[in-house]
């Protein structure tokens, strides 16, 4: 879920943190992407008939075909991907599980049903609602981006949030992934449809957490609370206090507490509120420091790939040749670096207001205060 109705709030109240871009435009950016949101998006997006795609084993190819077609295109245009993987997920998203699980007993009552009347399109609708990323999906994404050459991480915990930890290491430009929760966790930028933004023709929508602060007026900490207050996957929410109101509330009380103290009687929270838990995740979740890492994107092993995908895995080995060679010449030209990585402005203010000043006098000096003074 990640925070509920966050991208449509941000839209309505931080409209400027908000630029979509076509996917070309990260050209030699790396982006640390979700790969569990990734590999759920193939599952449910790469199908035929309405159902997974299988080999002749009856083994599920689906997310084997959208990780290896997709991670090509992103290279093709420049982008150096670097999959994280989810860990074990945090105790307190325990809640949420039950949640899933409930909504997934509940699809399958409706499948069986849609099944025995002859429904198609209720049998594909409940079909899609069951889908998992299993271990397996994870272990065979990993060898097949091993094959590949592109670099993967295994978080502790939540991909997001280790995304987001190697964007504020500067390891990576931004986090890839569909929950928005990375920028609660802190992640600088954050990009969705970068998967799908092609065979979706959406553009990529980028969010800064700068502006995203900015234009709300509002802290890194502040911003987390709201999040918490619209609906998190840690703990609940309090009944009747939608987006707006949560903001209204962020405004005056400026953090949980204060609002807690001030509408406890309007707005009663849940019973053994577990906000200051959620927060605290947020804040310093169970990740690896970004420091430590060091990526590297190789050649891609074109006979290592047409041994998994075709010899193993049954797909077309002309197909899947072709494609390497297209993989192999895209990693020779996504080598040469943006030119915004190689010169960073930056400007001191009280310097340059000194500057200006000087520059002032001297140009009165020269013109007598009247004239206009010609430069380059």
């Amino acid at each position: 879920m990640g925070i509920l109705g966050l991208a449509k709030f941000l839209a309505d109240y931080a409209p400027s943190a908000l630029r979509q871009h076509e996917i070309k435009n990260y050209f030699g950016r790396k982006i640390a992407i979700d790969a569990s949101m990734c590999i759920y998006q193939f599952l449910i997006a790469v199908r035929m008939d309405g159902s997974q795609l299988t080999n002749e084993d009856g083994e599920t190819t689906s997310h084997l075909i959208g990780m290896f077609y997709r991670t090509i295109r992103m290279i093709e245009n420049g982008i150096k991907p670097l999959y994280v993987f989810d860990g074990k997920p945090p105790e307190m998203k325990s809640g949420e599980l039950t949640k899933r699980k409930e909504r997934r007993e509940e699809a399958q009552k409706q499948l069986d049903i849609a099944k025995s009347e002859g429904d198609a399109d209720m049998v594909n609708k409940f079909e899609r609602r069951l889908v998992r990323v299993s271990s397996v999906h994870n272990e065979e994404c990993q060898q097949l981006l091993t094959c590949m050459g592109v670099p993967f991480v295994k978080a502790p915990g939540e991909a997001e949030a280790q995304c987001a930890e190697l964007v504020k290491a500067g390891k990576v430009y931004a986090v890839g992934t569909e929950d928005m929760d990375a920028l609660t966790f802190g992640s600088n930028v954050m990009v969705r449809h970068l998967t799908s933004s092609e065979a979706k023709k959406l553009p990529v929508a980028e969010y800064q957490l700068a502006t995203i602060l900015a234009e709300l007026d509002m802290n890194q900490e502040q911003f987390i609370d709201l999040c918490i207050l619209m609906g998190c996957d840690y703990c609940e929410s309090i009944r009747g206090i939608g987006p707006k109101k949560a903001i209204q509330l962020i405004k005056e009380h400026k953090c949980i507490e204060n609002i807690i103290e001030k509408v406890k009687d309007k707005y009663p929270p849940p019973e053994n509120w577990l906000y200051k838990e959620a927060r605290e995740l947020f804040k310093h979740p169970e990740v690896e420091a970004g420091s430590t890492f060091d990526l590297k994107w190789t050649d891609p092993d074109e006979d290592a790939v047409v041994e998994f995908l075709c010899a193993q895995k049954g797909f077309s080995e002309e197909r899947v040749r072709n494609a390497c060679k297209k993989l192999a010449k895209a990693r020779k030209g996504s080598t040469q670096g943006r030119l915004d990585n190689f010169f960073k402005v930056t400007v001191e203010p009280s310097k340059r207001k000194a500057d200006t000043k000087m520059g002032s006098a001297k140009k009165k000096a020269k013109t007598g205060g009247g004239g206009r003074f010609k430069g380059r």
